[in-house]
């Protein structure tokens, strides 16, 4: 009961962490306008559940279009090869009109994002395949 009792410490110590952080202004983007509409934003729906086990779930809409959603969990309880698993999506409406959506996992091989505007390298050619510069 103590363990389960201070994951939710935890928990609720690392949102507090995260949503004091994520209300400091961001470097190099421009603030909204005392009259914008992103400034008057309205949270429309809003839904957060922590599970026992230490699993959870979030969601959110607002007014201007932003929309998000997570699920975590931990992977092999208790063993060697233990891992947190994140994932989810969010997207937005940008300047230019646009929905932008980026859908994102994140887990014992690292975080890992996609979007249809995300560039993506290019494809890798096999060692001594074609197109190859040296003989």
């Amino acid at each position: 009961m103590q363990m389960l009792t201070y994951s939710y410490a935890v928990a609720a110590l690392a949102i507090c962490c995260l949503s004091s952080v994520a209300a400091q202004p961001q470097r190099g983007l421009p603030q909204p306008r005392g009259n914008s509409f992103d400034a008057n934003a309205a949270i429309l729906k809003q839904n957060f559940d922590l599970n026992p086990d230490g699993s959870y779930q979030y969601n959110y809409e607002t007014s201007n279009g932003i929309r998000a959603d997570e699920a975590g969990y931990l992977k092999n309880p208790g063993s060697q090869i233990e891992a947190q698993v994140m994932q989810g999506s969010y997207s937005y409406t940008g300047p230019d009109g646009i929905v932008y959506t980026i859908t994102y996992i994140a887990d014992e091989n690292g975080f890992r994002a996609e979007g249809a505007h995300i560039p993506t390298p290019p494809p890798v050619r096999p060692a001594g395949g074609p197109g190859r510069f040296f003989k």
